[in-house]
Parts: C-alpha cells; sequence; structure tokens
C-alpha cells in the first residue's frame, strides 16, 4: 500500500519561518553547539575506539531508513534455519565504545537525553562526527557493534536470544521508499522478502496477544524546495515490518532483563476500565459496529483512516495510550513491569545514537548474556535514567507540537475569514457552554492545508464532514481557532471576555498517536523533520 501523502496546497517559504523556530529553540531551552571539551572527547575517541575482539564483518548486513538519515543505529541480517523457523541478526550500534563514563561527553548526553528533530536543523545527542560518522552504521565502514541473534519459529515467536559485542560491517544503505517500490515490483532482495515474511508473522503475534497498531495519519512539517509545507502521512507497509524488528528486539532485551532482575523497561499501564467504557459510548456515535466479546484490540484492525468516522474513533483510542515512561530496576522486578500498547514487556535498546537510554540497557543485557556483573557506570546510572529520560521526551514532544503549530499559523495567518472543509476528529467533552449535556468544542482536521487545530460549535458531530470558518491565526502564540459555519451547529451561549473568547487561544490540539510501538524508531528524517510524529501509542520507541 503506498504511504498516504495529500497533496501540498501552500507552503511557507524558509526564510519566512528561521525566527520562529529560534524562538521555539530559545523557549525550549533546546541545547546549542557541543561543549570543546566534549566535542575533544569525541575527537579522540573517533582515533581510537574500544573495538571488540569478536569479528561478524562477514554477516551482509543492510540499513533501511529514511534515504537521507546517517544517524545508523541499526543493521540486519534475516534467513530461514534448517528445520523451520527464522534468525534474525540486529546490529545495533556501540555508542560505548566512544564514550567514557564519566568524562565531559557523557556527562552533555545526559543533559540533552535525545536527538530533537526540527524541520529546519537536528540536534544531535551526541557530535556528529560520531552520530553520524565513526559511531554509524554506515556501508562499508568496520564498527564495533552490539549484535543481537534472535531466533523464531515458524509462527514467528521467540526461541532463543543472544547479544554480543562484535565488529560488524553494513553491506548496503536501503531506503523506505526504493525498498518498498522493490517489493510491490517483485525485484526485492531476498532480505527484503523475508523482511515482509518476518514483519507480517510478528504483526501477526501482535495482534494474538493484544498489542496495538494504529494508521492515524499524522502531520509532518516537509521541505518543498525552498519552502516548508505539512503533509499528513502514515508508514509505508515496509516501515512498519521494519519496526517488527525493532519492536522484537526490545521484548527480547525485556525478556534478558526481566529474567536477571536488573535493567530499564519501557512502560505503561493499562488504561482504566473506564476509557474503553468511553470508547464504546464514541463507537455508538460513530456508528461503528463494535460486537460483543471483540477486543478493543481486534476493532481497530478492521478500521480505515481514511474514513472520517473511523479516522475519529482511531484519534479518540490515542487516549487509552498514556502514561509511558522508565522503570529502573535492580534486585526485585517492579509489579508494574509492562507495556500495554506492546502487550508485553518492552525496553528500549535499538537507537543508542539518539536516545541515552538504550545505550545504558543495551549493557545490561550484554552482561547479562555474558554471565558477568553488570559494570558499576550503568548500574550506578539505572535510578537516575527514568527522570532523564522523561525529561527529555516532554522536550521532545514540545518541540514537535510548537513547529507543526508555528507552520500551521504561517499557513493560515492571512486567510482569517476563509471557510475549509474540515472532519471532527475530537471532542472536548468538558467544555459544554449551553449545558446540554453535549460538548461544543472539539478539533477538526482540515482536507487542504494538512491542519489540525480547536473548533468551537453547538453540538459538534464527531467523525462527520463540516464547514468551518478560520476565526483566528495568532503567530505570537502560534494557535488556531475555527467555528464551525453550519446554522444548527452555531456556538451559543459561549462566554465572552474583553470582547474575545475565553480560551481562544488554546487551539486544543490532538493528541499524535499512530503507527506500531515501534514506527517512529525507524522513522526518523532529519530532513523532512516530522513536527507531529507517529508514535509508540502516542509516544516514541
Amino acid at each position: 500500500m503506498p504511504q498516504r501523502v495529500l497533496t501540498v496546497e501552500a507552503a511557507v517559504p524558509a526564510a519566512d519561518l528561521v525566527a520562529g523556530f529560534d524562538a521555539v529553540r530559545t523557549e525550549l531551552g533546546l541545547p546549542g553547539a557541543y561543549p570543546p571539551e566534549a566535542l575533544a572527547e569525541a575527537q579522540a575517541a573517533v582515533k581510537a575506539p574500544r573495538l571488540p575482539a569478536a569479528d561478524a564483518t562477514d554477516l551482509p548486513l543492510i540499513t533501511l531508513d529514511p534515504a537521507s538519515s546517517l544517524d545508523l543505529d541499526q543493521a540486519m541480517h534475516l534467513e530461514k534455519r534448517e528445520g523451520g523457523g527464522y534468525r534474525v541478526h540486529y546490529a545495533i550500534a556501540d555508542v560505548a565504545a566512544f564514550v567514557t563514563p564519566g568524562g565531559a561527553l557523557d556527562v552533555e548526553t545526559h543533559r540533552r537525553g535525545e536527538t530533537y528533530y526540527m524541520p529546519d536543523m537536528r540536534i544531535p545527542l551526541h557530535p556528529e562526527i560520531l552520530s553520524e560518522g565513526a559511531a554509524s552504521l554506515l556501508p562499508d565502514q568496520e564498527r564495533p557493534a552490539l549484535l543481537w541473534r534472535i531466533d523464531l519459529d515458524s509462527s514467528g515467536e521467540i526461541t532463543a536470544v543472544e547479544v554480543r559485542r562484535a565488529r560488524v560491517r553494513s553491506r548496503a544503505k536501503l531506503d523506505y521508499a526504493g525498498a518498498q517500490a522493490a517489493l510491490d515490483a517483485g525485484t526485492a532482495e531476498p532480505v527484503l522478502e523475508l523482511l515482509r515474511e518476518i514483519g507480517t508473522l510478528r504483526q501477526q503475534r501482535e495482534a494474538d496477544r493484544g498489542g496495538i497498531s494504529l494508521n492515524v495519519p499524522a502531520q509532518a512539517v516537509v521541505a518543498h524546495g525552498d519552502s516548508w509545507a505539512l503533509e499528513y502521512q502514515t508508514p509505508l507497509p515496509v516501515e512498519n515490518w521494519n519496526a517488527q524488528i525493532s519492536l522484537l528486539t526490545g521484548m527480547a532485551a525485556a525478556g534478558l532483563m526481566v529474567s536477571g532482575a536488573v535493567g530499564l523497561l519501557r512502560t505503561m499501564p493499562d488504561p482504566p476500565s473506564m476509557a474503553y467504557h468511553r470508547l464504546h459510548r464514541v463507537a455508538r456515535a460513530l456508528k461503528i459496529r463494535w460486537p460483543d466479546g471483540v477486543k478493543y484490540s481486534e476493532l481497530i484492525r478492521t478500521l480505515d483512516p481514511a474514513t472520517p468516522a473511523h479516522a475519529a474513533f482511531l484519534q479518540e483510542t490515542t487516549t487509552l495510550m498514556r502514561g509511558a515512561g522508565y522503570t529502573a530496576f535492580d534486585g526485585d522486578v517492579p509489579e508494574q513491569a509492562g507495556h500495554s500498547a506492546v502487550a508485553s514487556t518492552y525496553a528500549h535498546v535499538t537507537a543508542p545514537l539518539r536516545r541515552l537510554a538504550d545505550r545504558y540497557a543495551g549493557e545490561v543485557c550484554v552482561a547479562l548474556c555474558a554471565g558477568v556483573e553488570v559494570p558499576e557506570w550503568t548500574r550506578s546510572e539505572l535510578p537516575k535514567l527514568p527522570a532523564v529520560m522523561e525529561g527529555a521526551d516532554r522536550r521532545g514532544n514540545s518541540v514537535d507540537r510548537e513547529c507543526v503549530d508555528l507552520v500551521e499559523t504561517m499557513l493560515l495567518k492571512d486567510r482569517v475569514g476563509e471557510e475549509f472543509d474540515a472532519v471532527v476528529i475530537d471532542l472536548n467533552e468538558r467544555i459544554d457552554w449551553d449545558r446540554n449535556g453535549k460538548p461544543d468544542v472539539g478539533v477538526v482536521q482540515l482536507t487542504q492545508p494538512a491542519v489540525r487545530a480547536r473548533c468551537d460549535g453547538h453540538d459538534l458531530p464527531l467523525g462527520r464532514e463540516i464547514q468551518v470558518r478560520l476565526v483566528d491565526a495568532d503567530l505570537r502564540t502560534r494557535r488556531i481557532l475555527f467555528e464551525a459555519t453550519d446554522p444548527k451547529y452555531t456556538v451559543r451561549d459561549r462566554p465572552v471576555k474583553n470582547g474575545a473568547v475565553n480560551g481562544a487561544a488554546e487551539s486544543a490540539k490532538p493528541v499524535e498517536g499512530s503507527g506500531s510501538a515501534e514506527s517512529t524508531e525507524n522513522s526518523k528524517n532529519a530532513e523532512s523533520a516530522k513536527a507531529a510524529k507517529t508514535t509508540e501509542s502516542a509516544e516514541k520507541i
């Protein structure tokens, strides 16, 4: 299935956005250039990395990423096993080969937490001489790696797991669009055919265990020549299959850590029962049949996000996917160890170039597989990492949201008073100005341009197409407000203060949630800089 990208109707000249992106960086306190002492450490490490003795350079590994990506964390080789089943070789960049614990570079990575992607630039976790150079799994380069070997049976279930340090060499740098085109044309190389086969099996196992994958189109800020535009995008099938390999590895890592009673898990609590009751009400309102006995995770796999009512329901389901965080443990496995969207225990281990936690979790897994003590530099930091990573996640989410808001506002600032076709994709049940028990504020998604923003209207019809009028597009606050134009949806009894609608500056952005739990990890693209990401259940994986 081709990637769904709507035609771009309008774009904002890049020069007009420079000041706005600079303001976002300042407001959010994003890091600037690397400190000289940290950069000097990185330069020294490039000249003398800690290379492992084990040689696995004979493995014909390939990387699969957006075409422009250079910070390549993962490389894979897939094969069928004699007697049935599969073997997944997954090489993960060994960042610990370049970073000295407690050094200036290490301290700076803790301050950053993760790589931040903006439309006009990338603020890397590690200096680019590492993240896009000496540590990146670029083709035809010998690199230190944590090399996973995961055996699967013929149904795609894990039967054996091992991870060790080894030197590796990627044979080719493939990109999503080219890989999908080759698969569709029947000209793909064997590793991609196996990726489809294994990825499909893992998607089936995800469905069996009650895991959740959403394909809600996400907003993306995309370059078009010297301009920036907004588009709605969903991942290509090959991206989702690739994500399943990363998700598989994260589940395998979590299994090792739980067995060893030490580690760092990515966790998400089960939604409260009242959240499911609310979804049932939404399904009835949208005339979506939800038969008795059918699980929520089964229902969503039958829905098409191109259908307005289905898109609205899928948007509502993101409310179940909240509360993700990191849980460190040493000695006792936490009572809440699972990830509700993955429907299993899960850990972040596959993106160490772009996320701090993965370096530590990977180190734990290598030690556990080798039967040796977890290094003290790792063990001592585990309790501190949840706070570091949750702060970085909040900052990253703010970067995404503010960049999209900025581009939306720039696209619409001169169009106040114009009318647009839209679909109501969310409702704010707390706002009922005329007190009749039905929400009067919601979120609409325009057909063109690719904007999602607050809309005021009497008893707004969830999942229905309506006409809306742009009331405000405030560059200072980066907030947009629409109102319904149909008389039957005209706002009634809306509170007014100082001549303006209360809360008009708050555009009530929807939660951006889509893709498999792994999709964002493998959808990194510095140049396209998705400013509203496809997330691991409303968060990154």
